[in-house]
């Protein structure tokens, strides 16, 4: 199968399955949100930091290798498996004998037993990462979705049937075990793939020598990006950080539906055309506006429509989280391009440029944060937004150099998309402002209308920009 062929194939299950997954656990969400209180949300909000740095140091990075390296045997496979599972153990003990220190620095004593149940995860995802990486590396998404799919659905439904039972924030956590389980089930039964009882340090050092790099980077990134809970939840109430915890996991959903679709898709096929720089910017190019030819309206209309949104799906009860979420989104508005430009990074083996400007970054942050703490949690939210573009920037500059891709170009390619959307955001909010809100009519009507009167204004805008991303989509999806 050509490249062509196999990008197009890769993107279509893909975002089935991303969309699937997102769409279930969207409907999960709301029905958890409406039973649930915000405290709730909120413990689990003030654990997520920890899980999901437990979860990164278990990979090490080794899987990202396995993705980019070429000529593997079943020797580098069962290297990383073991090494992974071994791992997990490991560091499962260490977090079992931390758990008091972080219920104590949120002064919640219920978060030392919810962490040493929920930290379960780590030994569970330990023995599918492998398998994963390896549907990854074959492009294979109509597997991962397979897998994904019924484990998302049947988790779910695990999760409201404990909440309507009076479970409260446990249901949230005997959820995400269920659903962890489910995939390391499935994963063993279709990936066709199981180790052998073998340990190479050869393999083991080629592994590790790309993947610390990467683990060091994937902490920083993590660390970052749930900062922002650990300063609200320690400073804040629990039900606060429960409104921002919904704010930005809502946010998070275009953005997870489609950067999560490209990224994945594009690291295995930038590293199969990594030594041909002409044709590796060409289609980073190309992607490249795509992703924010969907990811910015998306966003920019949720911004518009969140008041009405949020009453509708979650309840009056949420409200409070909207103008935490209408900033997140704009925030989001360049956050898929992140990884994205790391990918080239990846393929062109710079996991230590990647290190070192995740580094010069996070430090400029750390920096920054301390600076609007004064400013309160509007404060946090309105540097988040600023530091994102930055971010952007600071990735496509050294991303770009190794293309002969510079950042004025890539800013020119993509201001004009960025443009019809702020435009199209821009009149539906005056028309909500001195029109649509005087009516008072229900939310579901109120977001029909705004979608579709958004919608009407962004393809005129982008038709009359003739905005490339159009055609390109054309060309790549309907002609065979």
């Amino acid at each position: 199968m050509s490249l062509r062929k196999k990008t197009i194939s890769g993107l279509t299950w893909n975002f089935a399955q991303q969309f699937s997954v997102q769409l279930i656990g969207f409907c999960v969400t709301i029905i958890l949100a409406r039973i649930l209180l915000p405290e709730e949300f909120g413990l689990i909000a003030m654990l997520t930091v920890f899980i999901a740095i437990g979860n990164s140091l278990l990979e090490s990075g080794l899987t990202s290798s396995l993705i980019r390296s070429s000529d593997l045997g079943e020797d580098d496979y069962s290297t990383v498996f073991f090494f992974n599972l071994v791992g997990s153990f490991v560091l499962y003990g260490i977090v079992y004998l931390c758990a008091p220190l972080v219920s104590s620095f949120y002064n919640q004593d219920i978060l030392t037993l919810i962490l040493r149940i929920y930290a379960l995860e780590f030994i569970i995802n330990a023995f599918f990462a492998v398998q994963n990486a390896r549907l990854t590396k074959e492009m294979n998404f109509k597997i991962q979705m397979k897998i994904q799919i019924p484990a998302v659905l049947i988790g779910g439904l695990l999760g409201v049937f404990l909440a309507l039972n009076g479970y409260g924030v446990w249901s949230l956590v005997w959820m995400g075990l269920f659903q962890s389980f489910l995939s390391t089930v499935m994963h063993w039964i279709y990936s066709g793939w199981t180790p052998e009882w073998v340990f190479s340090k050869t393999c083991f050092k080629r592994h590790f020598s790309f993947g610390y790099k990467m683990t060091l980077t994937g902490l920083l990134e993590i660390v970052y990006r749930n900062i922002y809970v650990l300063i609200i939840g320690k400073s804040y109430s629990v039900a606060q950080l429960g409104f921002y915890s919904r704010a930005d996991s809502a946010s998070q959903l275009p953005i997870a539906n489609i950067s999560a679709v490209i990224n994945k898709v594009t690291y295995p096929m930038f590293a199969s055309i990594a030594n041909d720089d002409v044709r590796l910017k060409a289609v980073y190019k190309k992607l490249m506006q795509q992703v924010i030819f969907w990811n910015a309206p998306v966003l920019i209309l949720l911004a518009v429509i969140a008041e009405p949104l949020f009453t509708f799906l979650l309840t009056s009860k949420w409200v409070p989280a909207v103008p935490y979420f209408q900033i997140l989104c704009i925030a989001g508005v360049m956050y898929p391009l992140h990884a994205y430009n790391l990918n080239i990074l990846k393929v062109k083996g710079r996991s230590d440029l990647i290190l070192k400007l995740e580094l010069i970054k996070k430090i400029i942050c750390i920096v920054g944060i301390l600076c609007v703490l004064p400013f309160g949690i509007y404060g946090l939210l309105y540097f988040q937004l600023i530091f994102n573009f930055f971010a952007y920037y600071i990735n496509s500059i050294y991303s770009g150099r190794l293309i002969n891709y510079s950042i004025r170009e890539q800013i020119t390619d993509i201001i004009p998309i960025i443009v019809a959307s702020a435009f199209a955001g821009l009149m539906c909010y005056l028309a909500n402002m001195f029109y649509f809100s005087s009516l008072q009519l229900p939310d579901i009507i109120r977001i029909v209308i705004n979608g579709f009167f958004f919608l009407v204004i962004y393809l005129v805008s982008s038709t009359f920009l003739r905005l490339a991303p159009i055609n390109d989509f054309k060309q790549l999806i309907l002609t065979k």
